[in-house]
């Protein structure tokens, strides 16, 4: 089974703003360019699955014709994490002390009293299972943190050392950007 991760294209937002589960648009141009890049790159035919935040079915709507796919199936399990009152807000207006609070406990703690990463990590788990069981390959429109969480996932780790992982690496998940996680061996 072959699963072909794709980022999102760069959403309109400022720099230096948190967001995750902040539903947000994505530029006419930055969309264009990455359709042209993504529909000669992936292949024909697969299914498609999408974050349900506009950043993401905006992109999946518009590659699923180029790529002779089905409609896009929509999955909040692969959507970004939730900042909770962190959404929105630059990230020099976020207390010091809550952002020490999430360093000093990257898998559990919430910021903002959204979501921690081991929520995040066990919805996206459940998510992997269930492509599991199809064993079929795919391609889904999701987020880095999404990404980030499936690669680990697809490596065999439960949500815990998913969670921890992903949180002690810095991604460099390029927008658009696609990452193909490939099964060792069938039935995996």
């Amino acid at each position: 089974m072959r699963l072909i991760l794709v980022r999102h294209p760069q959403p309109l937002v400022a720099t230096g703003v948190c967001y995750g589960r902040s539903d947000l648009a994505v530029s006419e141009d930055q969309l264009a360019r990455t359709l042209t890049a993504l529909s000669a790159a992936l292949p024909r035919g697969l299914p498609l699955y999408s974050s349900p935040l506009q950043r993401c079915t905006t992109l999946a709507a518009e590659l699923a014709p180029l790529l002779q796919s089905p409609a896009p199936l929509l999955d909040a399990r692969i959507a970004e994490i939730d900042f909770g009152d962190w959404e929105m807000r630059p990230w020099d207006d976020i207390p010091r002390a809550d952002i020490d609070a999430w360093a000093a406990d990257l898998v559990n703690y919430r910021p903002g009293g959204g979501e921690s990463v081991l929520q995040m990590a066990g919805r996206v788990a459940a998510f992997h299972a269930d492509l599991q069981r199809q064993q079929r390959d795919a391609i889904i429109i999701c987020h880095a943190g999404a990404m980030r969480l499936l690669s680990a996932c697809h490596t065999g780790l439960a949500p815990a050392a998913m969670a921890l992982q992903a949180a002690r690496h810095p991604h460099q998940i390029g927008y658009g950007a696609t990452l193909i996680l490939q099964s060792q061996t069938s039935g995996q």
